[in-house]
């Protein structure tokens, strides 16, 4: 909904950016802020990056231009006959064309300990102001374009909050008196200052458990006039502002102090510390147009995950000029490659990765795979019969290894590096040799194989948001070929200096718990473990076991809508569960292709998305093709409230549509167990591993996954046929 801190809007507004949890009811990601909500976008006089501070068009464009839960900030002053408006300073000339209407206005007063010249609304009578006066952009890099076409609005219009106690009472207004007044009429939500004295008088003139009262924190340097101490000393009291405070809204350098060099510094301990004296963190300072720390490399969405999303903490709210850039930040789920682009080339080779990144992918991926010599590299299987062309030119060293898959394999760990890079890549389709379904075929074996210390460097180069560094089969290559696959990767992070940053995420994935064990030490990595069997439920047992050893979970689409003959049937509470326990959920892996999507799609993979996304609320989508989900999410049809949404589908309604045409009732899946997680010490690494096992007989050809895809895609159009006939 969208709210004013004096809130008077609610019931005009509400309507405007209610979220929608689906079909599913599923229950919105918690945070780490303080009650575990999400943080909220606060519009600094409206959407002030733009249009002139406070004006009707600033606020309508936060309005309708921003998602989910948007708070109206407006800075209170009193004019001479008392009446509230909204304006960012004491003094009007920066904001207005006021010094050209009244040139002989010009002033000196003692605000805050300080002299200030200019023109003050308090010399003005609220008729002057609003009959005579128009409103400026303030920014000079800003567009003047909207300047002089409004008036100064009214806190009627726009309800407000901080402001300058001592001054007003010199005047004999006082702000907490007119507080009080204004309650009578509208429903007050959040009333800041930066004067203590003010904020302790309006304690018991506001009910304080609908009016949270916010102490705004300035330079540290400056003095609070009602105790004549520095901000900077109050800061180091939090408990004693709780006796008159709910929350504290700082300059984001409190937080995360930028150097002379313009780098971040280590983050201080503030929000910690102020959320265990029960004190809501809100960060001020935020404007895309404002130059930031060379960490962001001018992506300001980077600069709002790192105060919000940053695996340590969150802050409870931003203040903005720019609301949509910060709510869309908050709203938005996470882009995540499959192998790169692989839809479009080659898996996991650089020009994979390069269109990822230039489709707007916010964590490009690596399965990390070995050479028989040790180096580290990315590729989707350690089998390279599929995804290289090893299989005509290397037959002869196939083998079966039970441990990794039933089929025979070419196998990266019994090759060296050299004689991998003499092979191509290799673009297949995961639907079989069917020639309907093949991928660009212009592509098939373009670009090269990508080391991990490679990818980590065109991940830092191109600033991408993070890193998926996915982890497999480390227990069989420590014990059986002597090759350490965590300790390369831990290495090549640490070598790239991924463990001494929190700009870009990294995500450690893997099934196996022992391995994402090994990474708990570095907080700012986040572990997420891969469920790759199809479950029904989780129930609450193994759900706490996930979260000994991970973050987030990666499961599959059948898990959250089992589906039948290509209909989905219904949906589960898998994301319920884990979004409950603070897990996120990524679902994997999302394609194009008709033939992936259930009919309930209409073959638009669009839809698809907007079902996991908007319906179902998962924090992340893998998919192979980032284009697609960054055109929907950047997509003005994303907010479910917009008027032309993309509403998503609601599982099993398709099918529903006929009476008896259910599908014969399938075993469920199974439940997930705490034997399904857990998994055994890994094995130290085997020494002095040298010649292979010779290779073992191939096993009888079987049907792959996939061609069983297109079985059932073929058996799906007879369902439709007969459901046509019962038409």
């Amino acid at each position: 909904m969208f709210r004013c801190l004096l809130f008077f809007s609610l019931l005009v507004h509400s309507s405007l950016a209610q979220k929608s949890s689906g079909g599913s009811g599923t229950p919105s990601k918690k945070w780490q802020t303080l009650n575990g909500d999400e943080p909220l976008v606060i519009a600094r006089g409206g959407f002030s990056g733009i249009f002139p501070d406070s004006s009707e068009f600033a606020v309508d464009m936060a309005m309708t231009s921003s998602m989910g839960d948007v708070v109206l900030y407006c800075d209170l002053q009193l004019t001479k006959d008392g009446i509230g408006i909204c304006q960012p300073d004491a003094r009007l000339d920066n904001t207005t064309n006021i010094a050209m209407v009244f040139p002989k206005g010009e002033k000196t007063y003692k605000v805050n300990g300080q002299d200030l010249k200019g023109w003050f609304a308090v010399d003005y009578t609220s008729d002057e102001l609003f009959n005579n006066v128009t409103l400026v952009q303030n920014v000079l890099s800003r567009p003047s374009l909207f300047d002089g076409v409004m008036s100064i609005q009214a806190v009627d219009d726009i309800l407000g909050r901080k402001t300058y106690d001592g001054f007003y009472n010199e005047h004999k207004h006082s702000p907490a008196t007119y507080v009080q007044k204004v309650v009578r009429y509208y429903p007050l939500d959040y009333l800041s200052s930066p004067e203590i004295g003010f904020l302790k008088a309006v304690q018991g003139k506001v009910n304080k458990a609908k009016t949270k009262l916010i102490f705004r924190f300035l330079a540290t340097e400056a003095v609070e006039p009602s105790t004549n101490q520095t901000y900077g000393s109050i800061l180091k009291d939090l408990e004693s502002i709780k006796s008159f405070a709910s929350g504290i809204l700082v300059p984001k350098e409190y937080i995360f102090p930028v150097g002379t060099n313009n780098y971040l510094e280590a983050p201080t301990s503030l929000v910690a510390d102020a959320h265990k004296q029960g004190l809501e963190v809100y960060a001020s300072g935020f404007a895309n147009d404002y130059p930031a720390s060379f960490n962001y490399s001018y992506d300001p969405t980077s600069e709002y995950l790192q105060f919000i999303d940053n695996s340590e903490f969150s802050v409870d709210g931003v203040l903005t000029d720019f609301p949509p850039t910060a709510s869309e930040t908050i709203g938005k789920a996470l882009i995540i490659t499959h192998n790169g682009a692989s839809g479009n080339y080659p898996g996991c080779t650089d020009l994979a990765y390069q269109q990822a990144i230039d489709d707007g992918a916010d964590i490009i991926d690596c399965s990390v795979q070995m050479s028989k010599d040790g180096v580290a590299f990315c590729l989707d299987s350690a089998d390279l019969s599929g995804d290289t062309t090893a299989m005509p030119t290397l037959m002869s060293r196939s083998t079966v290894i039970p441990e990794i898959q039933q089929n025979s394999g070419i196998f990266s760990f019994d090759l060296t590096w050299s004689e991998i890079q003499s092979l191509k890549p290799q673009l297949v389709s995961p639907f079989g040799s069917d020639a309907a379904f093949q991928r660009d075929p212009a592509n098939k074996n373009k670009g090269k194989f990508v080391t991990l210390s490679e990818f980590l460097e065109l991940a830092k180069s191109k600033a991408v948001s993070g890193v998926l560094i996915n982890i497999e089969n480390a227990a069989y290559l420590a014990s059986k070929k002597g090759l350490d696959i965590v300790d390369a990767v831990s290495k090549a992070l640490s070598n790239a200096t991924f463990d001494k940053q929190s700009t870009q995420q990294v995500l450690i994935q893997s099934d196996d718990s022992s391995v994402l064990s090994q990474f708990k030490n570095v907080s700012t990595y986040k572990r997420v473990l891969t469920i790759e069997d199809k479950i029904s439920d989780a129930p609450k047992q193994p759900v706490e076991e996930i979260k000994k050893y991970a973050d987030a979970v990666t499961v599959t689409r059948p898990s959250i809508m089992p589906i039948s003959n290509s209909f989905l049937l219904s949906n589960t509470s898998v994301i319920d569960e884990m979004h409950a326990a603070n897990i996120s959920v990524y679902v994997s892996v999302l394609r194009n292709e008709f033939i992936s999507l259930a009919f309930d799609y209409f073959a638009d993979p669009i839809l698809e998305l907007a079902t996991y996304v908007a319906g179902f609320g998962v924090d992340g989508v893998i998919t192979e093709y980032p284009a697609t989900a960054n055109k929907y999410m950047r997509s003005p049809c994303f907010d479910l409230n917009a008027k032309q949404a993309i509403l998503p589908v609601q599982p099993g309604s398709l099918m529903g549509i006929i009476e008896g045409a259910e599908p014969p009732a399938e075993a469920p899946a199974p439940v997930l167990e705490v034997s399904d997680i857990v998994d055994p010490p890994l094995p130290p690494v085997a020494a002095n591993v040298t010649a292979n096992s010779p290779p073992a007989p191939a096993p009888d050809a079987k049907h792959s996954s996939a061609l069983k895809e297109v079985a059932n895609f073929g058996l799906s159009l007879a369902a439709i046929a007969a459901l046509g006939l019962q038409f």
